[in-house]
């Protein structure tokens, strides 16, 4: 028997019966016993230190009861085979061209383990296939997993499906996962798990603004703060597959992977298909599961550490109406009130005075700036401003030099073109001369001007994503891979560059993209109404210096709402911030409040970007509370927001959970626009003076909301004294 915790040292194991991992709260126990891929045994809260024999009596006691169906109890590994009398869908499914190798057995296993993570082999001769199983638990106690077979044989393997399965406890009686559509990106959605699968499926080519992001399975009624959960994510940016599968010997299993499109993979003699990264979080209530993925991506080496600059992009401010005057001065207005990176958006480059033509002509348009960006560029970093640059790589018009002169570096399938949409089409990045064409003309005009950020869009789904250099065979998979290393590259050769995920708003949100970006757009809605709902459940992926969070213009682009800054603004502070909004036409009152909140961004983004994330469980729909908390306790931010109108009047009070219940804690309202007056309607920590409570007191009595109007916020600042 082997008990790790993330601290052991590498250790090599090839003989035990059971893996015993423990990291940040959370045990992984695995069965390697009796020449068998691995197979979980406990996947939830930690169990403390066990001995050999507990382990073995815990392998006992949660062995599979034996059904109506074989005579051996039924074995599930992390990639369940139907050879061990699984009945369920297999994690492998594949076939050579004779329809052999469709069941592998895989044995003759071997074990390893280093550091916190399980390296299983397994081998099947008479398949010819070799599948090797990785689990990793990190310090934050996120479990990692993946897999990846190799043709051991000599005719080609078709490798159909691949996918990792993490069982959960039979207490998981309710499913929550998210969905969405353009611009309202990541809404909520819950039912009970009933025998069967509910299967979630995407084949758009991206993530997709309907994705799942975590499949969730807990407790009947988890909540933010209470209930065990159980949680998976896929780490890939194409097409993907996640599920929740319960059977009727009771068994419930969460399971993931890549979607593979018909022969997309086909492996030669010796060549290897790896699944992407599968993540799993438990926690007892969602906020705890958050926490396992936001501590575990603060703590890679290549997460943005410096201080995360206010932004304004100006799309919303000129769309493609590009005059230098007219942007020199909403660089100058953008200094004034304190912003510090300045994004020139879609419409610079050839042919480009509207949204059907000039996709891939990525070179600067001569004719609207006959100097180059450079008047505006220069002017931007005189004032003390980062530059970045709107960019559409994968897409391209057809009204564009590019397509006339390489209509074959087009997606398609059956000698014809996809339909289109946005009057685009994909650009086929997998081949070899339009890699390195994107590569060339993005360097060049990094190199050229300097760029430190680049918003990087994909605003249409794959449709028919044949590769012409494949013969049209499907070419997803592909597609997704060379994306991931034209990114990864042109950081390499501009290690100081970042890069923005955007696709269509928030379809493309995955901690794929992230290994290989900076942040990520959340959704082209910015009308903070919408926002408030889209970044609470954004937040239990990712922390909040990740996510893209801007103030609109008084009236929103996309729903046509207007609101007050207090609460566009409010909305935006919590994530990486900025401004979306013609800042110009703005009057000197606006602009004098938005430098205010500005400041404040500036005075908290520490604490709202390594802080703890908390979303009270709050009984009204109409309001919503989320807030963070400093790592050592020591100071707080909450919003609390009005959506609508609750039933009953004055609203009840709201716990603040997660602080130190040792600790007094002062609570004031902040902002430009913080309530001071006194009145019998205003709570009291609304006061000038505020109030003192300890930790204990607000987690369980809480604060008392305040008779906000529909659609209005306010901020609570807590501090211990």
């Amino acid at each position: 028997m082997t008990q790790l915790s993330t601290e052991t040292l590498p250790f090599d194991v090839t003989t035990t019966e059971a893996v015993h991992l423990r990291a940040g709260g959370v045990s992984l126990v695995v069965d390697i016993a009796h020449g068998a891929m691995p197979s979980i045994v406990h996947w939830g809260s930690d169990l403390g230190p066990l001995s050999d024999l507990e382990l073995r009596e815990l392998i006992v006691a949660t062995a599979p009861r034996r059904d109506n169906s074989v005579d051996v109890p039924v074995r599930v590994g992390v990639v369940p085979e139907a050879s061990s009398g699984w009945l369920g869908a297999p994690g492998l499914q594949g076939h050579r061209s004779d329809g052999t190798a469709w069941s592998p057995k895989f044995s003759e296993t071997e074990h390893e383990v280093q550091g916190a993570t399980l390296i299983s082999r397994g081998h099947d001769d008479q398949a010819g296939l070799d599948l090797t199983v990785e689990l990793e638990l990190t310090a934050s106690g996120l479990l990692r997993a993946r897999a990846d077979v190799v043709n051991a044989g000599e005719s080609d393997y078709f490798v159909d499906r691949l996918v990792v399965t993490l069982p959960v406890a039979p207490v998981a009686r309710e499913i929550l996962d998210q969905t969405g559509r353009w611009a309202k990106e990541r809404i909520p959605q819950r039912r009970d798990i009933t025998a069967g699968a509910h299967l979630r499926e995407s084949r758009r080519g991206r993530t997709g603004a309907d994705a799942a992001t975590v499949l969730i399975a807990g407790e009947r009624g988890f909540s933010f703060q209470n209930g065990e959960v159980w949680g998976l994510h896929v780490g890939w940016s194409g097409n993907h597959v996640s599920y929740v599968e319960r059977h009727n010997n009771g068994l419930t299993l969460l399971g993931g992977g890549e979607l593979l499109l018909p022969g997309e993979v086909a492996l030669g003699a010796g060549e290897q298909y790896s699944t992407p990264w599968v993540y799993g979080a438990h926690g007892i209530g969602l906020d705890e599961q958050a926490q396992r993925f936001h501590s575990y991506l603060r703590s890679r080496k290549q997460h943005p550490s410096s201080v995360r600059p206010v932004t304004l992009n100006v799309w919303e401010a000129v769309y493609f109406d590009h005059r230098l005057d007219t942007l020199l001065e909403l660089a100058q207005r953008a200094s004034d009130v304190g912003i510090e990176r300045y994004v020139l958006d879609d419409g610079w480059f050839r042919h480009r005075r509207r949204d059907n033509a000039g996709l891939g002509d990525w070179f600067v348009d001569e004719d609207v700036w006959p100097d180059g960006l450079a008047p505006l560029v220069d002017r931007v970093r005189e004032l003390g401003m980062q530059f970045g640059l709107w960019f559409e790589p994968e897409m391209v018009n057809l009204d564009s030099d590019l397509a006339r002169a390489h209509p074959d570096w087009i997606l398609q399938t059956g000698g014809r073109l996809p339909p289109e949409a946005r009057t685009q089409q994909v650009l086929n990045v997998a081949i070899p001369e339009a890699y390195e064409y994107l590569l060339d003309r993005i360097s060049r005009l990094v190199d050229e001007y300097s760029i430190d950020y680049i918003k990087w869009d994909h605003n249409r789904d794959l449709i028919e994503p044949g590769a012409a250099q494949r013969g049209g065979a499907a070419g997803t998979h592909e597609q997704t891979h060379a994306v991931y290393q034209l990114l990864r590259e042109l950081k390499r050769r501009h290690p100081d560059l970042e890069i923005e995920s955007c696709s269509s708003g928030g379809a493309r949100v995955d901690l794929g993209i992230l290994e290989v970006t900076d942040r990520v757009w959340a959704s082209d809605c910015i009308d903070p109404l919408e926002r408030q709902h889209i970044q609470r459940w954004t937040a239990q992926l990712l922390p909040p210096e990740l996510v893209g969070c801007h103030i609109s213009g008084p009236r929103s682009h996309t729903t046509s709402r207007t609101h007050d800054l207090s609460f566009r603004a409010t909305t935006a502070l919590f994530g990486h911030f900025g401004v979306e909004w013609n800042i110009a036409e703005a009057s000197e009152r606006e602009r004098a409040e938005l430098a205010e909140w500005i400041l404040l961004h500036k005075r908290f983004r520490h604490l709202i970007h390594t802080g703890r994330v908390v979303r009270p469980d709050v009984p009204d729909d109409e309001v919503t509370v989320s807030g963070v908390i400093a790592a050592d306790g020591s100071e707080a931010l909450f919003d609390i927001a009005m959506l609508g109108r609750p039933a009953s009047w004055p609203p009840s009070a709201v716990r603040l959970p997660g602080l130190d219940p040792t600790r007094q804690y002062r609570v004031m309202a902040i902002g430009p626009d913080a309530p001071t007056a006194v009145d019998g309607a205003t709570p009291a920590w609304q006061r000038p003076d505020g109030i003192v409570l300890s930790g204990r007191v607000l987690g369980r009595v809480g604060i008392q909301i305040p008779p906000l109007k529909p659609e209005h916020a306010a901020l609570a600042h807590l501090v211990a004294v």
